[in-house]
């Protein structure tokens, strides 16, 4: 998790979506739904609208019983059946964190208590709700070393971090879980292993829904937003759907309403947020099949990569797009390459007397070119003001010349072309990977998934390339 825009922005914001997908199959025979149904029902909530089911290419999630109206209510889950810091404040937990010094973070004491109530087996009244959460994840913190190191390199770096956050997150979490060893005849670190640790901050990252409590002494200065939702987390995830959600005050249920119609016997999926592939697959691991928001990154050291190593300009170029914050998101699209990307190819691609005329104003460009264009100007705070306004011409991506619209064009065409030969090589590796690795195809099969989108991106990003460049022919 990260700080800042992290868990707010990450924590599932609630839509819905009736999927095109064929009917699911009813799972709300098995034993483990019927024994989540009573213990819903006995926390005052017995859901009429949806059933567990499983379904092509989202397996399990929730179906609609019957057809539901554009703005009907599907889920009111009572405060009762949510696992918040305040069930764990209420717990055999809640006296060793008050008196913990420094405080711990409302997400450390959520991960104690799934870990505690794991191991309490058929003694946790919290068993039913815990029987039907996954046993494993597959965010890149959990995936193989050898599989990480096939994911895109933007990804992997960010893979990288998660693994590093939550090793840190549980080593300085020791001494806290030593101070719980009076509730345990076991040895807490048995019970507070490392992996035991992984499969709750996993289940507290990618299930949570978001719910703002009020600051408390007794915990970190971290915001608490998370709370666990028993089968409401059961629902999919659709970049497309609709619906309003949040928790109701005055109800004291977490509440989700259609924004619009959904067919009967239809898998009802929700929207996790407008996330790409990178980001679905971080935080929630998976990958969304022809998702809008998906798109392949393109990092500063390609792009220098293919620009001319004689510009002595390059680096005071550089330094103008990492002034103005145009050195990141740089990316190919379903509709080719983005606007960031193609404005900073153009400033790249300025050639030497576009540049001064145009780039004069920034820092980096020497004084004495500033005071032989100010002399010619007649006055330095005119003429400063001119170059001001054509920096914001090149900024909005304004044409500055055929031959660096075209030198810009060509250049995104061959960033483009390498990208598609490299999703190539990895494709083929990771098929030559699950004939000899029979035990990480599960892992391996992910990571295909999202090498093959990102290829379908950039055969797309190709032809719209190709269809620009013409105009410059």
């Amino acid at each position: 998790m990260k700080n800042g825009g992290g868990r707010t922005s990450r924590i599932r914001r609630r839509k819905l979506f009736t999927s095109s997908e064929s009917r699911g199959v009813n799972e709300s025979y098995k034993p483990e739904f019927i024994e989540l149904k009573k213990w819903l029902k006995d926390r005052k909530f017995e859901d009429t609208n949806l059933i567990p089911a499983c379904f092509p290419g989202t397996g399990r999630g929730l179906m609609s019983k019957t057809s539901l109206r554009e703005g009907q209510m599907i889920i009111s889950l009572p405060e009762s059946c949510l696992l918040t810091t305040d069930t764990v404040l209420r717990s055999y937990l809640g006296a060793y964190i008050a008196k913990w010094q420094p405080p711990p973070s409302p997400v450390l004491a959520l991960c104690a208590f799934l870990v505690s109530e794991k191991h309490a087996g058929d003694r946790s009244p919290w068993k039913p709700y815990l029987e039907v959460l996954p046993k494993a994840y597959t965010c890149p913190v959990c995936l193989e070393p050898e599989v990480v190191n096939l994911l895109p390199k933007p990804l992997k770096a960010k893979a990288r971090e998660q693994r590093t956050h939550v090793q840190e997150f549980v080593s300085s979490s020791r001494d806290f879980f030593s101070s719980l060893q009076p509730l345990f005849s076991e040895a807490v670190e048995s019970i507070f292993s490392y992996s035991a640790l992984l499969w709750a901050w996993c289940t507290v990252n990618t299930r949570a829904v978001y719910w703002k409590r009020a600051p408390r002494q007794c915990f970190s200065a971290e915001p608490d937003t998370c709370a666990l939702a028993p089968f409401l987390d059961l629902l999919n995830h659709s970049p497309d759907a609709q619906v309003k959600a949040a928790f109701n005050e005055e109800t004291r249920c977490y509440e989700i309403r259609t924004a619009v119609s959904c067919g009967k016997h239809k898998e009802v999926l929700i929207c996790y947020g407008p996330h790409d592939n990178h980001r679905l697959l971080l935080e929630y691991g998976f990958v969304s099949i022809r998702n809008p928001h998906a798109c392949v990154y393109v990092s500063k050291d390609i792009l220098v990569k293919y620009l001319p190593s004689t510009d002595k300009r390059m680096n005071q170029k550089i330094s103008i797009l990492e002034d103005h914050d145009f050195i990141e998101n740089l990316t190919f699209g379903w509709d080719g390459p983005s606007w960031r990307l193609l404005t900073a190819l153009k400033l790249l691609c300025l050639e030497a007397e576009e540049f001064v005329e145009r780039i004069v104003t920034h820092a980096a460009v020497r004084r004495s070119a500033l005071e032989l264009l100010a002399r010619e100007s007649g006055s330095n705070a005119r003429y400063s003001a001119n170059l001001r306004t054509c920096w914001k011409k090149v900024l909005i991506g304004e044409i500055i010349s055929n031959t660096n619209e075209k030198t810009s064009l060509d250049i995104a065409q061959k960033i483009c072309h390498y990208f598609i030969k490299e999703s190539k090589a990895v494709l083929q590796k990771i098929s030559h990977m699950k004939d000899e690795e029979v035990a990480l195809i599960n892992q391996l099969t992910l990571v295909e998934t999202l090498w093959t989108e990102e290829l379908k991106i950039l055969q797309a990003s190709a032809e719209t390339l190709t269809s620009l460049q013409t105009a410059f022919t």
